[in-house]
């Protein structure tokens, strides 16, 4: 199946992908609180992303994707950084990993077939992998503004 290959292929370049992510973090103006966070941290949170990837999207509970993103969104509440940059910082994620998708999943996979009538299954395949992708990372977002707000309203009721 070709959306397990790209799976194979984005957790095999996760080091890569996340290097691209965090020059991102550092340079966009929607991420300007994000110097707080230590950088072996946000390294650690992206490059689990991208390798736990087949297992989250694999796995139709939601326990491990839960506990990652809620946790990911206490942190950011006790960091300082607003809930907008937090979700931005979720979709960048997102962006690199459909950007890369689209660059290598089709071509790595129809450069070898000569038969035209391969194309469609490749563009289902991608598609597929896109849609699973859009609903984990919609998941990871609910879970992410829930631990942010478990946060803030834990630090309410200690004031």
């Amino acid at each position: 199946m070709l959306s397990a290959r790209l799976i194979e292929l984005i957790q095999a370049n996760a080091e890569h992908l996340t290097r691209d992510v965090l020059k991102d973090y550092a340079t966009n103006p929607r991420m300007r609180h994000w110097k707080v966070v230590p950088g072996t941290e946000l390294e650690q949170r992206v490059i689990s992303t991208y390798r736990n990837l087949g297992n989250w999207i694999g796995d139709p509970r939601e326990e491990a994707v839960q506990a990652e993103y809620e946790e990911w969104g206490r942190k950011r509440y006790r960091n300082g950084i607003p809930l907008s940059e937090v979700v931005f910082a979720v979709i960048l994620l997102k962006h690199h990993l459909r950007k890369y998708i689209r660059e290598h999943g089709l071509v790595e996979h129809t450069r070898d077939h000569a038969s035209q009538e391969f194309l469609p299954v490749h563009m289902y395949g991608i598609q597929e992998l896109n849609s699973l992708v859009g609903d984990f990372f919609d998941k990871a977002l609910y879970h992410l503004a829930k631990g942010y707000e478990m946060e803030a309203q834990a630090a309410q009721g200690t004031r």
